[in-house]
């Protein structure tokens, strides 16, 4: 799960991390109340997405006035920022920040990631923070420096005073440099995050240390311990497939295939798109309905993939252990008939109950096309999408 930059520093500040004085935004008058109450000469006008690179495609702006607070966040509401993250479509921007602007001395990187190979939390972290920092972890990685936390122990003081003098910082800055790191793996911790960034960690004209950017995302799996952060899904930046999958307990994300998925199983799901691909063809998304999957999951399932106005074929590819087939083949059989489906339907089954699931199959008296085994899943089901795309029946 990811949020908003706001949303991130307000999480942030409560570690004890300084950052800038700042306000979310949702209108151009708000945003000019905003620079009035905070004061001052020079605010910065950020556009509330959830994809990086937003200064490099025009989300970030210096006002130096009130009328040009106005004028840029006027601009920027409902524009289509697109950057390197959020592909050619772009992403409309409905919420801005309004910050005061900072008298920057020098910028830096801190990151920190799971990374699962240590099996402990990464701390990151570069004297070359910026708009560029992929740039440069491509090109000149030794600039990057690790540290892999204990989690034990914690990020230690000395560990990170070790790493403020790696970066490039001013020895007497060391202290403050490394209670902020301190405070960003607490706050890492105790989150459940998944990644943080402060890109950039400036260090002010006045030698103070402070959080510019933040961006924080979230392990999924853990959000039933923070009902708080949950609270902050803002669902307008999220797929409307996706959105309405969740509310149904279905694990559905949206690819720029033709070939619908069904699945039992986040692997077997990977797999049965990896096939597909060997076969020619190009999945049109993932989606695991689990393994206590209902008649009523797996038609939400279907009526999930028809949204899809490529939708070409669909492939049911189940694995029954926990999951019978029986079960599974009746929900299919049930969903196809609600939804009235249109496209070829190619059912792979195997595992507990599957001579009663094929039956079930077999009896509907709706055209199903049998598959015996993955390879021959995938062939007959990229074979059927070809054909109806041509408007070329072959069952």
């Amino acid at each position: 799960m990811k949020i908003h930059e706001y949303q991130a520093k307000e999480i942030l500040r409560s570690f004890g991390v300084i950052t800038p004085q700042g306000m979310a935004c949702f209108n151009a008058d708000e945003a000019v109340a905003a620079a009035e109450k905070m004061g001052g000469d020079t605010w910065v006008v950020k556009a509330q997405i959830y994809a990086g690179g937003r200064g490099k495609g025009g989300g970030v702006k210096i006002a130096r006035s009130l009328e040009d607070v106005r004028q840029l966040a006027g601009a920027m509401l409902n524009m289509r920022l697109i950057t390197h993250q959020t592909g050619p479509e772009g992403q409309p921007v409905h919420r801005l920040f309004i910050e005061e602007g900072v008298p920057i001395g020098k910028e830096y990187y801190v990151g920190m990631v799971v990374d699962r190979r240590q099996q402990r939390v990464c701390l990151m972290a570069s004297s070359e923070g910026g708009m560029d920092i992929e740039q440069v972890a491509a090109a000149t990685p030794e600039k990057i420096h690790k540290i892999y936390i204990n989690p034990m122990t914690g990020l230690q003081a000395d560990e990170a005073q070790d790493m403020a003098q790696k970066i490039g910082i001013p020895e007497f800055c060391w202290p403050q440099v490394a209670a902020l790191m301190q405070a960003l793996y607490q706050a890492f911790d105790a989150t459940d995050a998944s990644l943080l960034e402060i890109n950039p960690l400036a260090l002010t004209t006045s030698n103070q240390v402070i959080a510019l950017d933040a961006k924080m995302n979230f392990d999924d799996n853990a959000l039933f311990r923070h009902p708080e952060i949950t609270a902050l899904r803002d669902l307008d930046e999220e797929d409307p497939v996706e959105v309405e999958a969740s509310k149904h307990d279905l694990s559905y994300i949206a690819l720029d295939g033709n070939i619908g998925c069904l699945v039992n199983g986040a692997g077997l799901a990977m797999a049965t798109m990896d096939i597909i691909k060997l076969y020619g063809g190009n999945p049109a998304n993932f989606l695991d309905v689990g393994g206590g999957a209902t008649t009523e999951k797996v038609t939400e399932a279907f009526k999930l993939m028809l949204r899809n106005p490529k939708l070409q074929a669909i492939l049911v590819n189940i694995f029954g252990g926990i999951m019978k087939c029986d079960v599974i083949a009746q929900g299919v059989v049930t969903a196809a008939r609600e939804v009235k489906l249109a496209v070829p339907l190619v059912v792979r089954l195997e595992g507990t109950n599957v001579d009663i699931g094929k039956q079930i199959l077999a009896d509907s008296g709706l055209t199903i096309i049998s598959a015996d085994n993955m390879a021959d899943a995938a062939m007959k089901v990229v074979t059927a999408a070809r054909a109806h795309s041509t408007g070329v029946t072959n069952h």
